[in-house]
């Protein structure tokens, strides 16, 4: 489980290790015995919070007019889908990402 500092307390993490539950929850700074953090691990809950945050930023999904369950579902598919896609392309209007070739 990811978690932000917050969440670092040994009860919160023994209650996780007994549901079998690897807890990723990186120490607080006057903790008396800092635990260890798999920083790999931690980084991904950025990227997850990131995503979130794009995706709230689109009016259809932030309102969430849609009438069924389903094409709420769907949109946001699409929508999940455009910007993994836009994670990929770079695209500057106006300027060539090509070095050309003056001969």
């Amino acid at each position: 489980m990811l978690a932000d500092r917050g969440y670092d307390s040994d009860s919160f993490r023994q209650d996780l290790l007994v549901h079998g539950i690897l807890p990723v929850i990186p120490s607080r700074k006057g903790r008396s015995t800092p635990q260890k953090t798999d920083w790999r691990r931690y980084r991904d809950c950025n990227r997850i919070e990131r995503m979130f945050n794009r995706l709230k930023k689109m009016r259809r999904i932030a309102t969430r007019n849609d009438k069924t369950a389903l094409s709420f579902v769907s949109f946001l598919n699409i929508a999940a889908a455009r910007l993994w896609i836009g994670s990929f392309v770079n695209v500057t209007y106006g300027v060539s990402s090509v070095k050309q070739d003056d001969d």
